[in-house]
């Protein structure tokens, strides 16, 4: 903005401006929102936000004649030619959060009416750099769609559906999503209930990265006007219609073996087989990733109070089988967690990073460390906090290629059991996990009474059920399960 000649004070803001931006942080507390204008106020920018982002921001609501970004302020402006545009995007963007180079932002309206700054040269620049990437004149796509094609490119972590259901999720409601390779590429088509979903998800997920320096989202339009799956299994699922049978798990299974293809979504991350992974993506001439990062994740922001190896090995165990467990003797709201290979911490990060246990969000990521030292012997002061889980009979992923690897979801209020012994009632079961909250729900299943679904009232009450319930001995031979489902009550 240096060749603006209203600049007066180095941010290229008029005087009144100035005001707003100092306001920003008072809105923020007094949550007093700005009466409707055809100025849009976007803060909590990222620092290397640039016009064109702001711009694809705006361009699924309506003309815009105007932009302004204070990159030392993290904020921008940007104004509409109609205020209804304006309505518009805050509405949008209140129920679903807007989100800028993956980091999320606010929008508010701003308390002026128009933009006061001769930034037309700028403005339109960005406007054309924002209709290249929408790959459509004027802002108006002529294959805007409600279903996205989606690429992944450089793949050094296998892309299960659920992945891109939790990812593409952040922008709107997704309705379906087909899974399949073609060419030896992994891609899927993802319809969602409205335009302005899909475009946003689009411009915010194009060319991204899932993980850090792999896994490569290249995403355009389909054709296609609506997805017709057939079955909700690991390559497909309408989430309209959970009634939608699971089809032959076999032949799919035998479909996803050859190439790379399905075989990694469903065959769980490498579980059980590390190294076949890397085969596969050798014999496709794919480039594997030089680290593929450590085994080791830190977990803070824990319950000092509640944390103990055996509930993190517990909780963690979801994801991939423990190892090891050390919760930090000087900072014991830390923990470091080691799995049984990267593609299994991995996972443990996609799925619990930020998740609520014991009354606070949890922080989950990759550690420096390649593996977690045990006490030399004779050190007392390490107080059980370190243990060893090598050899537990209780890892989940001990098989390669057991049903477990098929069965990975995020946390949810409604848990499966299984291995319920015919002794033991609805009643006693729901008195058992009364202990960890509210159940909302109960049932058997039909076919298989040695499982059962049952609904807490939160996720968070559900994870603490899991980790106080699962493997509880219910009679002789018993242990019971508990696992997060898919599924509805």
């Amino acid at each position: 903005m240096s060749h603006n000649p209203m600049v007066t004070n180095g941010t290229g803001l008029s005087p009144v401006l100035q005001g707003e931006v100092n306001d920003a942080k008072k809105v923020k507390l007094d949550g007093g929102p700005n009466p409707p204008s055809r100025v849009v106020h976007i803060r909590s920018l990222p620092h290397e936000v640039a016009e064109t982002d702001i711009v694809q921001l705006g361009m699924p609501f309506g003309k815009m004649t105007n932009v302004l970004v204070l990159k030392q302020k993290n904020q921008a402006f940007l104004e509409f030619q109609d205020e209804s545009a304006a309505v518009n995007m805050v509405s949008y963007y209140s129920t679903n959060p807007a989100q800028v180079r993956l980091k999320p932002c606010y929008v508010q309206f701003s308390n002026h009416k128009e933009l006061k700054t001769d930034a037309s040269h700028s403005f339109q620049a960005a406007l054309q750099a924002a209709q290249v990437v929408q790959g459509g004149p004027g802002g108006e796509d002529p294959q805007q769609n409600t279903i996205l094609r989606v690429i992944v490119d450089n793949v050094g972590y296998p892309v299960t559906l659920d992945v891109l259901h939790q990812l593409f999720s952040r922008y709107g409601k997704v309705l379906k999503i087909i899974t399949f390779t073609k060419n030896n590429t992994f891609q899927a088509l993802i319809q969602f209930s409205d335009t302005i979903s899909a475009t946003t998800a689009k411009v915010s997920l194009d060319s991204q990265n899932i993980y850090n320096g792999c896994n490569t989202l290249k995403i355009d339009y389909s054709k296609l006007t609506n997805l017709n799956v057939k079955y909700n299994n690991d390559k497909s699922r309408d989430f309209t219609r959970p009634d939608l049978p699971s089809g032959d798990p076999t032949l799919d299974q035998a479909m996803q073996m050859g190439g790379m293809g399905g075989g990694m979504p469903m065959g769980g991350f490498g579980m059980g087989n590390p190294g076949a992974f890397g085969a596969t993506a050798t014999r496709m001439g794919m480039q594997m990733p030089q680290q593929a990062g450590s085994s080791v994740i830190l977990v803070s922001n824990l319950d000092e109070e509640k944390v103990t190896p055996d509930a993190l090995f517990t909780l963690f165990g979801v994801y991939g089988d423990v190892h090891r467990v050390k919760i930090l003797f000087n900072k014991k709201d830390n923990a470091l967690i080691q799995m049984a290979d990267p593609h299994q911490a991995q996972l443990a990060i996609t799925f619990l990073d930020k998740v609520r246990v014991w009354g606070k969000n949890i922080r989950v990521a990759q550690s420096r460390h390649a593996i977690v030292q045990m006490p030399k012997e004779g050190q007392p002061q390490d107080a059980g906090l370190t243990k060893d889980f090598v050899n537990s009979p209780l890892h989940r992923f001990k098989r390669p290629g057991s049903k477990n690897c098929q069965n990975i979801f995020p946390p949810s209020a409604v848990l499966h059991l299984s291995n319920i012994p015919p002794s033991v009632t609805e009643e006693q079961l729901e008195t058992w996990f009364t202990d960890y909250g509210t159940v909302k729900g109960f049932k058997f299943f039909q076919k298989d009474r040695k499982m059962a679904l049952i609904q807490m009232n939160a996720v968070d009450e559900a994870i603490h059920a899991l980790i106080g319930m699962h493997n509880t001995q219910l009679g002789e031979n018993s242990h019971l399960r508990v696992s997060f489902s898919k599924s509805t009550i």
